[in-house]
């Protein structure tokens, strides 16, 4: 840990809503477009790289490495290994990880990591069914026995096709899509649907004003599809997501108890963010300037059923080791998954029962001034490509530091299947 990482620059695409079809970029489309305009403005040649280490949830069949796709798509050349990592929602924050690792580890110096997913292009399969009766109809031999087999196929039971997104957001040991996990945190830390949905229409209303305010222009490159249509922006953020319209909307995923709906939880999106991180020594190599640094991270592990609750778990051994309490921080980036979720998470912090029991300290850790926490909006107002998110709050994070003059800065992410991971930045 004494090894400095410093971040030297970062860009991500605008994300871009899923509208019920699939978007106009593949996930190795977007990696390759904000990658291409990030290494166009740096001091080294993008062959000079160590390795790029791309995080993905959902990478297309034909991309399984989609890391080293995408580095020789970018021009990195045949030389620079391109590989690719998945922790869930915290993929792109894990190839940050693993590019600390190897940076401190003495293997690398100037690498380029980050995250993507097109979730809109997320497939539909087949059913169990269908897929044996493919197997039966190829097996036959002869006329007959194909005719036989082909008489078989009950449509209605076969054709059926299985959404694979939603398949990918059930946690496969507990039973339950993601969203009812948030339910269990409502019902644990007494979450009401008008504070989520008060929550939900904050996160809209900041993004507004960022947008309005430029706040985002230098994170954000645009894309170009096959058509020459030109994206510049988030899309998924709505000038009537306010609490009243918000109201209106009926639970998805608990539909007679529930208070989590699509407003109040993260959008399915499109999108891909990039960092450069680099040794002190390819700093001084190549005259590098100095966005920020990451200090430390933090992954940890909890019931899958209240996999929400990840960030407090990874960023209180992690502030706890740095000798840091939540007032420390000038800028906290947790992504929003579902507004339950967050929630929880500010709660459990001021729990002093919790906090005693789940995360062995003697007291409540404190309140976290909300003023604090994702001051320009965050998923629900923009999305949550799952592969692309851990590394968006660390790139968004040090910008909010470098716009406000803060120094110390926290992103934290919750994670599928019952983890969290957490980063601790400090401003240039």
């Amino acid at each position: 840990m004494s090894e400095p990482i410093f971040v030297v620059d970062g860009a991500r695409t605008p994300f871009l809503k899923a509208r019920n079809r699939p978007g106009p970029f593949g996930a190795s489309d977007l990696a390759t477009q904000a990658g291409r305009a990030l290494l166009l403005r740096q001091r080294f040649d993008p062959s000079e790289l160590d390795e790029v280490i791309l995080g993905c949830a959902s990478p297309s069949p034909d991309e399984v490495n989609i890391g080293r796709v995408v580095a020789l798509r970018m021009g990195c050349g045949k030389k620079v290994p391109g590989w690719t990592v998945m922790r869930n929602c915290a993929s792109g924050m894990q190839a940050l990880d693993s590019a600390i690792a190897n940076i401190r580890g003495g293997r690398s110096d100037l690498v380029l990591a980050g995250g993507g997913d097109a979730l809109s292009r997320a497939p539909l399969l087949y059913s169990d069914k269908m897929v044996l009766w493919f197997a039966r109809l190829s097996a036959a031999k002869g006329l007959g026995p194909k005719a036989a087999a082909f008489l078989k196929l009950n449509p209605a039971a076969a054709l059926t096709p299985i959404v694979g997104i939603m398949k990918g957001l059930t946690d496969p040991m507990v039973g339950l899509l993601m969203g009812q996990t948030a339910e269990n945190l409502a019902f644990r830390f007494g979450i009401s649907r008008t504070e989520m949905d008060a929550f939900a229409a904050r996160s809209h209303q900041r993004v507004l004003a960022a947008q309005k305010d430029g706040r985002f222009a230098g994170e954000i490159v645009p894309l170009f599809d096959r058509d020459g249509d030109l994206f510049t922006a988030d899309d998924g953020v709505r000038e009537d997501s306010t609490p009243e319209n918000l109201a209106k909307l009926k639970p998805f995923f608990d539909r007679k108890y529930g208070n989590v709906t699509a407003g109040n939880s993260s959008q399915i999106t499109d999108g891909a963010a990039w960092l450069v991180l680099a040794s002190g020594a390819a700093v001084a190599k190549y005259g590098l300037p100095v966005l920020g640094r990451i200090v430390d991270s933090e992954w940890a592990g909890l019931d899958p059923a209240e996999m929400g609750l990840g960030p407090v778990h990874a960023a209180t051994p992690l502030l706890k080791r740095h000798g840091l309490g939540l007032a420390d921080l000038d800028a906290v980036e947790i992504n929003e998954a579902f507004a339950a979720q967050v929630i929880a998470c500010l709660r459990a912090w001021a729990d002093k029962r919790y906090c005693r029991e789940e995360l062995d300290l003697p007291r409540a850790l404190g309140k976290l001034d909300e003023a604090k926490v994702n001051v320009d909006g965050g998923a629900i107002a923009l999305g949550h490509p799952v592969g692309a998110s851990g590394a968006r709050i660390v790139l968004h994070a040090l910008n909010v530091l470098k716009r406000t003059g803060g120094k110390r800065a926290l992103a934290a992410i919750c994670i599928g299947g019952g983890l969290g991971g957490a980063m601790l930045l400090e401003a240039a």
